[in-house]
């Protein structure tokens, strides 16, 4: 068989056994593959996307030889489970097409795979390799690296959403330019459920210069998708955001005992830890058919859960965004998500993972932990109306992937200095990197910059006799591949049964958690009670409690802001609500709260900013309601903080969250008087000067350089025979962040922690949005007379710092009492 009609012959008699005719999408791929172009498909989850690009590629590429071509495509994954997902839908689909032509072999190469299969693979490459971005960076590394890959026709990026925009994409863009280089015809596909920007995640997938000739295949199946809300019985009107929806747990059960199979995403390990648990006291006969899955557990646990998901033994899995990703679990027919979502396309892509095949319907159902989350809850189902989608943007020229990328091709058969500029340049994360940020990345690499030249172990790559920089120390090269990525360690240990005989490994916890924990303390974790015995050599051993009641761990980074997207249509319901139009279920639960809120102050609008004030026990309170996320908040609180110290000087106490924030101090302040200058806007280099001043940058910036240390391969979490702890990791981090700033002020690793703390820390760029947003909004200022609905939970914020947690549930239950007894006065 051969010529481009036998081949769709051959798609089609195999698209025909399965009983499924091609969708126009996946034709429109198949033809602009077949044509030589690259692209971007677009579609929605479980309309066959996967289909469509591996048919196309095979139609493209294959010929009329018996043996299958070694190593054509490259399909790049964010997880290892989709790996193992994806092997399986390509080798089904590659089985039937041998009985029609050419047959193509798969394989996968992951952190996973065992050295005798990542062996066998060297000897005889499959025709498809699946692979993640950090095993993509090791083949670089190898010394073969151009005989290996250079044959590779087409790659493949599943789920570019997820890569896009963050330091893996930047290391995916890094890898395609490279195998551009080598290959100019290179076809690029990428595939994603849930982007915004489309050209621009076109752009930043095929390179600047690229872009422009690339496709977009966009829609597919028109694909049902059902929102709704659980909704409570009755919302107290001072919201808050500690008790975490447990309230609404009998509801979810009812829900859950309606359909065979159910996920329920929340937004943190911890609420996924305490719902598994709140589940299983409710429904003690689901032992065994609920599970609960997060990226903190052990891998044997997660495959288990994954498993039985699969194949319908589980009847619900508690989980996080461990489960967002597109793995194919058609048994599940309901989602139900824990407290918002925080994102429109957070939410698309979760409800993808219910009726995961073309015509069948996904639903996911809300369930508001507070009365917020309802007004947020009418909100983003009007987003998803609307077809308001948040964009996503590559990070701006990471130093420390750079660095690292350098040392990968130094180890990969090396570099002229120049050609491999123009190539990093062709990358939508590097065309505007500087002449002065390349010289310094060679001169690090080569010496580690001004600090380290009298330490040999720092001169990791260099010039040879021709010009080719190469890394020629095999205990710098071995150190590298070790280390090889852009993921960073969390401050975790093991936990395990033991201590005599060692037993079960069920996951790991973070070090600082565990630090406040003595011997025969308790705590829940991997859905087990467990008390504490000991620790040692980053072990934490535990055993079954016999205590009915213990400590859920926490995790940093759990804490997700509100996209822009979601916050607008947030203030827009409640423009409604200020109209007296309840009318949405949402809105209506809703009701009372947002009534009081009008009654006792006012409801922020997208044309007003609302502005409270209160005299209490504590102090003088101003709260402001931008609705801009919390991590602008923080630093627009701060900003708003300092300035107002210049006038006169005070100590502010500071609280926010993903409305608004508060600021409390000690002697009586002139805030309606004050704010209209307060909020004025500054050029963003004035911006950035000025929020650096307002806040503990440079601790901050001494956190972030951590990471960035470690993917620049300052220090090292892997080497034979040694693990750094993360208390090690921090003190090296900071001993190498002390001396740059005494010794090389202008290295630039600090620079980036600097930049990073603003761009994403704090958000400048939005941060700079939203002071610009505020000067077209009217400022309507309320004195207060006691707490509204809006400042209760930035109060609770506040006192969540200072008080433990049996002392701050009885505050809090001891103020509603006294709120609602005012407000049913009223």
């Amino acid at each position: 068989m051969s010529g481009r009609r036998g081949k769709q012959s051959a798609v089609n008699s195999l698209l025909a056994e399965r009983g499924w005719k091609p969708f126009p999408f996946q034709r429109d791929v198949w033809r602009e593959m077949a044509e030589g172009r690259s692209g971007l498909l677009h579609a929605t989850t479980g309309a066959g996307k996967t289909l469509a690009v591996a048919l196309g590629a095979w139609q493209a590429l294959a010929d009329d030889a018996e043996e299958p071509p070694r190593l054509c495509v490259l399909w790049i994954t964010p997880m290892r489970a989709l790996a193992a997902d994806t092997a399986k839908a390509l080798n089904e689909a590659f089985d039937s097409l041998a009985a029609h032509g050419q047959r193509w072999t798969v394989g996968v190469r992951s952190g996973d795979t065992p050295p005798a299969e990542r062996a066998r693979q060297a000897r005889r490459p499959p025709s498809v390799l699946i692979t993640t971005p950090e095993s993509l960076s090791l083949m670089l590394s190898r010394a073969d690296a151009r005989d290996y890959l250079g044959a590779i026709r087409c790659v493949v990026v599943d789920e570019w959403h997820e890569l896009l925009g963050n330091k893996r994409g930047v290391q995916t863009q890094l890898a395609l330019a490279r195998l551009k280089r080598w290959r100019p015809d290179l076809l690029i596909w990428g595939m994603s459920a849930t982007l915004g920007d489309l050209e621009e995640a076109k752009r930043v997938l095929l390179g600047p210069a690229d872009a422009p000739h690339g496709a977009i295949v966009a829609g597919g199946v028109r694909k049902e998708i059902v929102i709704d809300t659980l909704l409570p019985e009755d919302f107290a009107r001072f919201p808050w955001a500690g008790h975490l929806g447990i309230k609404m747990a009998p509801q979810v059960v009812a829900e859950i005992d309606q359909s065979p199979t159910s996920l329920i995403f929340t937004n943190t390990r911890s609420q996924a830890e305490i719902w598994y648990h709140n589940l299983l006291r409710a429904r003690p006969d689901w032992a065994g058919l609920i599970a609960v899955h997060h990226g903190s557990l052990a891998r044997e646990s997660r495959d288990w859960v994954e498993e039985g998901l699969k194949f319908g033994k589980l009847k619900a899995v508690v989980c996080t965004s461990s489960l967002d990703l597109g793995v194919d679990f058609l048994p599940v027919e309901r989602i139900l998500q824990v407290g918002s979502p925080k994102g429109v396309a957070r939410l698309l892509q979760r409800a993808g993972r219910s009726g995961h095949s073309p015509g069948r319907t996904s639903r996911i159902t809300l369930v508001p932990s507070h009365a917020l989350e309802l007004v947020e809850s009418s909100a983003v189902q009007q987003a998803v109306r609307d077809g308001r989608i948040e964009s996503r943007r590559t990070p701006n020229a990471p130093l420390d992937v750079l660095v690292q990328h350098l040392v990968t091709i130094g180890l990969g058969g090396g570099f002229r200095p120049g050609e491999l500029l123009d190539e990093i340049r062709s990358t939508a994360a590097y065309e505007q990197l500087s002449d002065e940020n390349w010289r310094w990345c060679l001169d690090f690499v080569s010496g580690g910059g001004p600090s380290l030249t009298a330490y040999p172990e720092y001169r990791r790559c260099g010039p040879d006799d021709d010009g080719v920089w190469r890394v020629t120390d095999k205990r710098i090269a071995l150190r590298h591949r070790l280390n090889v990525g852009t993921i960073t360690a969390d401050a975790s240990v093991l936990v395990q049964y033991g201590p005599a005989p060692p037993g079960q490994k069920l996951g790991v916890v973070e070090e600082s958690f565990i630090a406040r924990l003595k011997p025969g303390d308790s705590f829940w974790f991997s859905g087990r009670l467990l008390e504490f015995v000991r620790l040692r050599d980053l072990v934490a051993y535990v055993r079954p409690a016999k205590a009915r009641s213990g400590a859920v761990p926490r995790w940093d980074g759990g804490r997700m802001p509100l996209s822009t997207t979601l916050a607008d249509a947030m203030v827009e319901q409640l423009q409604r609500a200020a109209e007296g139009r309840y009318d949405t279920p949402e809105l209506r639960a809703a009701e009372k709260m947002l009534r009081l809120q009008a009654r006792w102050s006012h409801l922020p609008t997208p044309t007003t900013l609302l502005a409270e004030t209160l005299k209490s026990r504590d102090g003088w309170h101003l709260f402001l309601y931008p609705f801009a996320g919390r991590n602008a908040h923080i630093g627009m609180a701060s900003l708003i903080a300092w300035r107002a110290a210049q006038k006169s000087a005070s100590t502010f106490s500071i609280a926010v969250n993903d409305y608004g924030f508060e600021l409390l101090s000690a002697d009586p302040r002139d805030w309606a008087a004050m704010l209209p200058e307060l909020i004025a806007p500054r050029a963003i280099h004035d911006l950035t000067h000025e929020t650096l001043a307002s806040l503990n940058a440079a601790e901050l910036a001494r956190r972030r350089f951590r990471d960035i240390a470690q993917i620049a391969g300052l220090v090292v979490t892997t080497y034979p025979g040694q693990h750094k702890s993360m208390r090690q990791l921090q003190a090296s981090s900071s001993l190498f962040y002390d001396v740059f700033r005494k010794f090389d002020p202008e290295n630039g690793l600090l620079r980036q922690a600097e930049r990073e703390v603003l761009e994403d820390a704090l958000d400048i760029e939005r941060l700079a949005e939203s002071f610009e947003r505020l000067q077209n909004r009217e400022i309507v200022h309320v004195a207060l007379q006691r707490c509204s609905p809006l400042a209760f939970p930035l109060m609770v914020e506040r006192m969540r710092e200072r008080l433990s947690n049996e002392t701050l549930a009885a505050r809090i239950e001891r103020m509603i009492s006294q709120l609602e007894r005012a407000a049913d006065k009223c």
